[in-house]
């Protein structure tokens, strides 16, 4: 009877939105407990939305549903099913919003549960074109009660939050599994086109500390204007294979050597583009090592704020999350690197399955650290 009524009352499909500045997020949950009599009354254009969702993996040009991401037989409101991971960019949301019109989305719901700036910004299209309402949640409060969510039921069988043993040190640097069990206090980096900081206390209790508005959007938008790159991936792509101490001056170019009063190694970046006032320079260097520079340079303005911000809020936990980390093992070993380095092991950079997946090589770090 309980069944029976979660499904008249609480209406499939069941979506979540994360509308942000460059990329939407949409979370979708794909009953697998369905009954005969359920599947025989479901109607029809719920069958559509559900055969399109999970049986493809790309959507147009940009829709992609991240497979490996998949968190199955996960039971929410008394039903057992599979979250899907879909993101396309925010600027086709209104290609998606004609999509939930043309398959008549409103038939089935009234409102959406959104989040992030564009729950605002696309309210009105949502209502005009697609005859459904925007359900609009705060996004940092979704953030927090998110990652606990993640944390506490685990990446089918493993666990979602990760931290690197040793980061210092990259020959026996070791990817190791830690839970949130016990999470507070901890500072939240939620790196996206921006950068969101919080100091969480508890799931109601937080406050942002600071931001920065050279984030993942900076990266992105630096590395179209310098290298014609036209995705994030491409970007990223690019950075693997340049090398930035061809672009950013560092202390041995200044010093001659190590700056040995402060231990500031040689190999530290002194001046990000510092080489770029040289002509000779400017002419020499390859798209890839500019695409590699403009990374490194936002990754270590990040990392530099957020080690001041646990400093002073007395917090040694750092959870960095962001889309921005997304398949960006450059990042992810970098800001390990910072934390542990430069706080001399007090602060413990921790991230999550879903963010990045890294792997297991860290050529190239030790010139690439925080001045």
């Amino acid at each position: 009877a309980d069944r029976k009524a979660n499904w008249f009352f609480v209406a499939f499909p069941w979506f979540g939105m994360d509308i942000g500045g460059t990329l939407v997020k949409l979370v979708y949950f794909e009953p697998v407990d369905v009954t005969a009599e359920e599947e025989q009354e479901e109607v029809e254009n719920l069958k559509s939305i559900r055969r399109y969702l999970t049986s493809n993996v790309a959507y147009g040009n940009t829709g992609i549903r991240d497979v490996h991401l998949e968190l199955r037989k996960l039971k929410i409101c008394g039903r057992t099913g599979n979250l899907h991971f879909i993101r396309f960019p925010t600027q086709d949301m209104l290609a998606f919003i004609q999509m939930g019109r043309d398959k008549n989305f409103s038939s089935l719901h009234t409102s959406l549960c959104a989040t992030g700036g564009g729950a605002y910004k696309f309210e009105n299209d949502f209502r005009t074109v697609a005859d459904l309402q925007l359900c609009k949640l705060d996004e940092l409060d979704c953030l927090i009660r998110g990652l606990l969510y993640v944390d506490s039921v685990g990446f089918n069988g493993r666990p979602e939050c990760y931290y690197f043993q040793n980061p210092s040190d990259p020959e026996n640097s070791v990817k190791r599994p830690c839970s949130l069990e016990n999470p507070f206090p901890m500072l939240l980096v939620n790196i996206g086109s921006g950068v969101s900081i919080l100091a969480v206390y508890s799931k109601d209790d937080y406050k942002r500390v600071t931001g920065t508005s050279l984030g993942g959007g900076t990266f992105l938008g630096l590395c179209c204007l310098l290298t014609g790159c036209g995705s994030f991936e491409e970007a990223l792509d690019m950075a693997a294979r340049g090398d930035a101490t061809n672009v950013d001056k560092l202390v041995r170019d200044i010093y001659g050597g190590d700056y040995e009063r402060f231990g500031l190694q040689g190999s530290a970046v002194a001046s990000s583009f510092g080489h770029m006032i040289s002509k000779e320079k400017r002419e020499s260097i390859s798209k890839e090592d500019l695409a590699r520079a403009t990374l490194l340079t936002i990754t270590n303005n990040i990392g530099s704020i957020a080690r001041m911000c646990a400093v002073n809020e007395r917090i040694e936990r750092v959870v960095f999350v962001g889309n921005f980390l997304r398949i960006n093992t450059i990042s992810t070993k970098l800001l390990a690197y910072a934390m542990d380095f430069w706080s001399k092991g007090q602060l413990k950079a921790l991230f999550l399955e879903h963010e990045v997946r890294p792997g297991p090589d860290w050529t190239g770090l030790h010139q690439n650290r925080l001045h």
